[in-house]
């Protein structure tokens, strides 16, 4: 299926150079007498990498890429492969520690993830945009410490250092948002 530059749509799957990519970001601009030019910002979803690209001309068409999504579930990890459980299937899929770097710090087992496939193949996952997570190790926080709530730096199950506030102590369970990796909220 094509599509043409007005049907693109931001996290919408495109194949480029036999790739698999998604749309971040895109903006056309167009001067007097002129083609137009396009500037697409794509993000890899084998890699994670940001590409931009420029596309000029008025029949720039897109190919959209066989991406589909099922909803799994990390069980365990074997040396340099994690492996997900398909939620209806049951079937297993290993992915290698440079597919699923950036979702590390936020993974622990049973986590509910989106596996990413193209052309049948595990290519990376989604994770939620929350998780939580127990705090492992932090200071403690002493009433009187500032005037304006002030944060301390707070060791979570998988080893993130996260920012959180003075009443959070050992064992209890926090939630971070994983778009920015910072404190969302108390569970």
């Amino acid at each position: 299926m094509t599509l043409s530059y007005g049907e693109l749509k931001k996290g919408m799957p495109i194949a480029l150079d036999g790739e698999p990519y998604a749309v971040v970001d895109y903006e056309r601009t167009k001067m007097q007498q002129r083609a137009p030019v396009m500037r697409i910002r794509f993000r890899s979803l084998r890699t994670g990498r940001i590409v931009d690209r420029t596309f000029n001309g008025f029949d720039v068409k897109f190919t959209v890429a066989d991406v589909e999504r099922r909803k799994a579930e990390y069980i365990y990890q074997d040396g340099e492969l994690y492996y997900f459980m398909d939620n209806e299937t049951f079937e297993q899929f290993p992915l290698n520690v440079d597919q699923i770097s950036d979702s590390l710090p936020y993974l622990i087992e049973q986590t509910a993830v989106d596996l990413v496939l193209y052309q049948d193949e595990p290519i990376s996952i989604e994770i939620p945009l929350n998780v939580d997570l127990k705090v492992t190790d932090t200071d403690p926080g002493f009433k009187g410490d500032t005037a304006t709530g002030g944060s301390k730096p707070a060791t979570v199950e998988t080893g993130l250092v996260v920012q959180v506030p003075l009443f959070i102590d050992v064992g209890e369970t926090i939630r971070i948002d994983t778009r920015t990796g910072e404190y969302a909220g108390r569970v």
